[in-house]
């Protein structure tokens, strides 16, 4: 891939992740409030370091975008209020969430495979860290079973 000239496509999947992180930031926010229960508190530090690391993750996709020209919307992916805020429910619904991300990424590594170094790679890395999220999720979610 040129990356004087990028794939439209690639713009406007980076514009979508950006939008999805940002939500992420809203979702896991939203969800660290609500969270009660006698596993608050250390549920509540996990949630909101999702909340900050969706920020981070928003952040390097947008100088990504915008490297390659893009413009990154004010607008933030649709998001859901399901009004279930038990520590199951909302691990749950953040399974279903870092598992979005998972298929954002992948469709980025599919776009630039082969055509981008850096695009690929950082469409692995962002892969790998959020199947880590899921790993710890899953074990979280064992103890409530």
């Amino acid at each position: 891939m040129d990356l004087t000239k990028p794939d439209p496509k690639v713009i406007s999947l980076l514009a979508e992740i950006v939008e999805f992180e940002l939500a992420g930031v809203v979702r896991y926010t939203h969800y660290a409030l609500m969270v009660r229960g006698p596993y608050r508190i250390p549920i509540v530090d996990f949630l909101q370091a999702q909340a900050d690391e969706s920020l981070v993750h928003a952040r390097r996709v947008g100088e990504l975008l915008t490297g390659l020209g893009g413009h990154p919307s004010l607008g933030i992916s649709k998001l859901i209020e399901s009004d279930r805020h038990g520590v199951s429910d909302v691990l749950e619904e953040s399974f279903a969430h870092e598992s979005k991300a998972i298929e954002y990424y992948a469709a980025l590594l599919e776009l630039t495979a082969g055509q981008s170094v850096l695009l690929e790679e950082f469409a692995r890395e962002m892969m790998s860290a959020e199947e880590g999220h899921l790993m710890e999720l899953r074990k979280m979610l064992r103890d409530l079973e």
